[in-house]
């Protein structure tokens, strides 16, 4: 055990800017459970997220010459609050530079601070690299958000309270995990108080860098991380944080973009605030060890990171969060297009609530409908269901678990096209900054022709497009070269099922 962790926990300097948030009592979550659920409100920050500790920690320990020098950190919002704060009462100078992706309300939240603000590129990465350059250049000492052993302690300082505030039995504590800052010191100072204490980390299966690790049994980077829960879309896991979560954690659950949706309804259903992604991260970890594990009768808590949520986000979060829950089944059903058949179906419901239903006429023989249907919340409904409407002789297909049908499919059903169009269909992801739909558009310079196209802002930092091409085999290399010289994120749904059905081009 790494003593000097613990000496670094207890002497860190985090309550000049940080309040010891409250450990509250889920009461719905734990009805539903059958648990003792209890969630560790950092959302209540005043930066809203845990991130103020570890900076502060960090820069209150610098010499005097290197506060005259200026602080220098990459962050696309919840760190970079931190070390603004941090800053401005410390009266130490602070640049931040920031992706062209960050939502204003991060980047505006900064500027009141009193730091200066460049941004820079696409990503964090991309940020993080000209933060070290210019941190070079510059002379400013970097400050990291995560791969640092003051910066680790003091979100260490997370699990001391929880502790002194719940010293009865804990059975596991649950930390969303992102280059791994927060779970190093949680679990290095959980484990030598009360090693029976389970430390579970949480990861978005789309940015699972230290479950890869742990399995690997080394540091891996991932090709690329998904954006919902920005605030843990890292690509590797830190150095030193990955040799303390080798020692210190006992296991990563990771979870779906639906089950981060339902969990921020879950916390908000409790306490009536809204988690970001990342913040509900682990309350969604929590769930699904449960479900899993069949656990009943045990004290559980859940780390709720930060509430620094963008709120064009929360349509999109409110959409996939029945999803998440089991609360709502997806399904493309066939039926015959004569009369009554509808009524057939909606019979065979026995009063199930119809969430959605997207028809329109194609042909006098078969309508395909995309509908959403009311679930009990068992896994095991919609096997059920699908199962009850087959034996009818109706055609299903499970959506549920399909992106391509809940992000466009599901609001352009609308018909299939009236001819074969020889298309090919792709989903492209890209920067959601300025004129980037413009940009994308401008440098396919009408080289091929559109035949699809689906866009829709969801707050985030990244836009999503499904478009068809009309493009020749051999021109496809060209086509994916100009997505790759734009460094935008592609992949070929031709085949998908939910394109195939409601979207396809007119077959012979």
């Amino acid at each position: 055990m790494p003593l000097r962790y613990i000496e670094k926990i207890l002497r860190a300097s985090v309550y000049d800017v940080a309040i010891e948030t409250p450990l509250d009592f889920a009461k719905t979550l734990s009805q539903r459970t059958q648990n003792q659920v209890f969630l560790k409100r950092e959302d209540l920050q005043s930066v809203f997220s845990f991130k103020l500790r570890g900076a502060y920690n960090k820069m209150a320990l610098l010499s005097d010459e290197q506060k005259k020098c200026g602080v220098i950190a990459a962050s696309a919002g919840n760190h970079a609050q931190g070390v603004a704060l941090s800053a401005q009462k410390l009266g130490i100078n602070a640049l931040i530079v920031m992706p062209t992706t960050t939502p204003e309300i991060k980047s505006q939240s900064v500027k009141s601070m009193g730091a200066e603000i460049v941004l820079f590129g696409d990503s964090y990465s991309e940020s993080c690299d000209h933060a070290y350059e210019l941190a070079k250049q510059s002379g400013r000492v970097f400050i990291h958000p995560y791969d640092d052993e003051d910066v680790i302690a003091g979100q260490g300082t997370v699990a001391m309270e929880i502790l002194r505030q719940h010293t009865k039995k804990i059975d596991a504590i649950f930390v969303p995990v992102g280059g791994g800052g927060l779970i190093a010191g949680v679990a290095v100072y959980a484990k030598f108080v009360r090693p029976d204490i389970k430390i579970i980390g949480v990861e978005p299966e789309d940015s699972d860098c230290l479950k890869q690790a742990l399995e690997k049994g080394e540091r891996v980077v991932l090709d690329q991380v998904g954006l919902f829960a920005d605030g843990v879309a890292v690509k590797q896991i830190g150095e030193e944080t990955f040799a303390l979560a080798k020692e210190y954690v006992d296991e990563v659950i990771t979870v779906s973009t639906d089950e981060i949706c339902a969990a921020i309804k879950d916390i908000f259903d409790d306490t009536r605030s809204i988690a970001e992604p990342a913040g509900a991260l682990a309350t969604a970890g929590l769930k699904k060890y449960v479900e899993q594990k069949a656990v009943t009768g045990q004290t559980l808590v859940a780390i709720d990171s930060g509430a620094n949520m963008n709120f064009d986000r929360l349509r999109y979060v409110a959409e996939r969060s029945h999803v998440g829950e089991h609360r709502e089944i997806l399904l493309a059903v066939t039926i015959p297009e004569v009369a009554g058949s509808f009524l057939h179906f909606c019979q065979l419901l026995n009063g199930r609530n119809i969430t959605e239903f997207n028809y329109r006429y194609f042909d006098d023989k078969n309508a395909q409908v995309f509908v959403g249907i009311s679930s009990s919340g068992d896994v095991k409904d919609r096997d059920f269901l699908m199962m009850k409407l087959q034996l009818e002789g109706f055609d299903v297909v499970d959506m549920t678990a399909n992106d391509l049908a809940k992000e466009h499919i599901r609001y352009m059903v609308g018909g299939h096209a009236p001819c074969e169009l020889n298309e090919v269909i792709y989903s492209v992801e890209f920067p959601e900054r300025p004129s980037a739909l413009l940009n994308f558009l401008t440098e396919l310079g009408g080289r091929w022709n559109i035949s699809l196209f689906h866009y829709r802002n969801h707050g985030a930092a990244f836009g999503k497009v499904l478009m068809g091409l009309q493009i020749q085999a051999e021109q496809q290399a060209d086509f994916h070269a100009c997505l790759n010289s734009l460094g935008f994120s592609y992949h070929e749904e031709t085949n998908n099922p939910a394109y195939q059905l409601f979207s396809g081009g007119k077959t012979s």
